[in-house]
């Protein structure tokens, strides 16, 4: 696979990254359902087969459970080991209850228990998982000792997910930041308008979250499906899988394997390499459950869409967010 720069680091990776969130599995406030650890780790062995360079993780992933999967699938690999991204300030407690903090004591802590968990002796991009909520403190202070771990090389790059481009200027005041990680998709555009040209700018990387729309936009969901999710699966309670919008999104979908079908390709890579035609997007986080998963969607970025199929396919894409 190609490689691009991330923003002002020395790393370079491939536009497709594994995404480990549905890897925590079961049992957490944002959980995919139950989910197989042999799968997984099958998962992430054929994505880094396929030439994949980075894993995206979070501490809050099945409350710890992603990163030690991440671990336990890069000790049984043989081949070149990936760049490994994961973040912080999301917290829980014996109960399974989460809730920001943005201290130093606890980002330290939290540092330090993902480097246990991972099993590393550096995390390669470490990244403020969200922004405090509107007028609450602690962005700065986070920043901060994001920036000292850095310097102490407990992390090597340090960025943010989440973050509007007013936040992303009140970190750039006390150190670079290297990236940023916005949720992007055909039916989810907002960064286009300001967060994008903003980051292209000032050379900030961007790896998007939730290209395929949490599975909506694969192919694989119907209706049946959406209706049978569980409810320890967040999607369940997703209005972009719940009607009206479910049969407009599902009708993108049919577009979506049109164009695909002309090269070979799944809906779900098509939609890959839609968030992908953009300079400013550095890579793109895809998910997969297992083997088959990733076989499906992690070359997605080989797929170079013309500008007819960009056309057809943002055409389907504003019908279906005509609510």
């Amino acid at each position: 696979m190609e490689t691009r720069k991330l923003g002002n680091s020395d790393v370079r990776i491939t536009p497709v990254g594994f995404g480990a969130w549905a890897l925590g599995g079961s049992g957490w406030e944002f959980a995919w359902g139950p989910q197989d650890d042999a799968d997984s780790i099958a998962a992430i062995h054929r994505a880094l087969e396929l030439g994949v360079n980075w894993i995206d993780t979070a501490a809050v992933y099945g409350i710890g459970h992603s990163e030690e999967i991440v671990a336990r699938a890069l000790k049984e690999w043989r081949g070149p080991r990936p760049y490994v991204f994961t973040k912080c300030v999301l917290r829980w407690n014996e109960k399974g209850k989460i809730w920001k903090e943005f201290t130093p004591e606890s980002i330290r802590r939290e540092c330090q228990d993902s480097l246990r968990r991972l099993q590393v002796e550096s995390i390669d991009l470490y990244q403020m998982h969200w922004p405090p909520d509107d007028g609450k403190p602690g962005l700065e202070e986070a920043w901060q000792t994001l920036a000292a771990l850095k310097t102490e090389g407990k992390v090597r790059w340090i960025g943010v997910s989440n973050f509007q481009v007013a936040q992303i200027m009140r970190a750039e005041k006390i150190a670079p930041v290297t990236s940023l990680q916005p949720p992007y998709s055909i039916i989810r555009r907002q960064i286009e308008a300001e967060t994008l040209p903003y980051c292209k700018k000032q050379g900030i990387g961007v790896i998007s979250y939730a290209p395929m729309a949490s599975g909506l936009l694969t192919g694989a969901m119907t209706r049946q499906r959406a209706a049978a999710l569980p409810p320890d699966d967040f999607r369940s309670r997703n209005p972009e899988f719940r009607e009206p919008r479910l049969s407009k999104n599902l009708e993108l979908v049919e577009r979506l394997r049109q164009v695909g079908g002309r090269h070979g390709r799944t809906p779900g890579e098509v939609a890959i390499a839609w968030t992908l035609r953009l300079p400013a997007i550095t890579g793109a986080i895809v998910g997969a459950r297992n083997a088959m998963q990733s076989e499906g969607v992690m070359r997605a970025a080989e797929l170079k869409l013309s500008a007819e199929e960009i056309r057809e396919i943002e055409g389907a894409a504003a019908a279906a967010t005509a609510r």
